[in-house]
C-alpha cells in the first residue's frame, strides 16, 4: 500500500460531499499530522464526526521535527506545513493538498502531489465512482472554488 499524507481541505471537501471513503478505497489508509486533525475536528460538524469515526484507517501522526515548521510559515498554514514535514519524515508516496502555494512548495521539496480533483479523477479511473461532474458541482455548491478552466480540464480528463 502507498503511504499517503493528506491536508485538511481535501478531508473537509470529501466529507462535505459524502466521499471521504474514496480515500480508503484508493489508498487503504492515510496519514494526517496532528495540526490537520486539530483543524478538521475543531468544529463539531460532519467532517469532524466522519474523521473521528474513520480512526481505523486514518492515522494521526505527530511530526518528529517541529523546528522545520518555521521555514515554511510565511506563506503556508500550520496543517500544510506539517503535512509536508510528515510526508518527508514518513517517506510518503503521495501528498494530497489543494492550496496552490502548498502544492508548489511540496513539489519543490520533491514530493508527489495531487489534490481533491485528482482524487476524484483517480476514483473514476478505478471504478469507485461513475461520474466526476456531479461531485464537482456539489463541491462548488458547498464553496470549493474551481475556475472554469480547471473544471473543463478535469471534466475533459474524466471524459465527461
Amino acid at each position: 500500500m502507498r503511504k499517503v499524507a493528506v491536508n485538511s481541505t481535501p478531508l473537509i471537501v470529501l466529507c462535505g460531499i459524502g466521499q471521504l471513503e474514496l480515500l480508503k478505497g484508493l489508498y487503504g489508509e492515510i496519514y494526517i499530522p496532528r495540526a490537520v486533525y486539530r483543524e478538521v475536528t475543531a468544529k463539531k460538524d460532519s467532517a469532524c464526526v466522519q474523521i473521528k469515526n474513520a480512526a481505523g484507517w486514518i492515522h494521526v501522526v505527530e511530526i518528529m521535527d517541529s523546528s522545520e515548521k518555521k521555514m515554511y510559515k510565511a506563506k503556508l498554514h500550520d496543517g500544510e506545513v506539517e503535512v509536508m514535514i510528515l510526508a518527508q519524515e514518513q517517506k510518503a508516496d503521495l501528498v494530497i493538498l489543494d492550496d496552490n502555494a502548498a502544492k508548489k512548495t511540496a513539489k519543490y521539496l520533491g514530493l508527489t502531489v495531487t489534490g481533491t480533483l485528482g482524487v476524484l479523477l483517480k476514483a473514476k479511473r478505478e471504478g469507485l465512482i461513475q461520474e466526476v461532474k456531479p461531485l464537482l458541482s456539489e463541491m462548488k455548491r458547498k464553496g470549493f472554488y474551481v475556475s472554469n478552466m480547471v473544471e473543463r480540464l478535469v471534466l475533459d480528463q474524466a471524459h465527461e
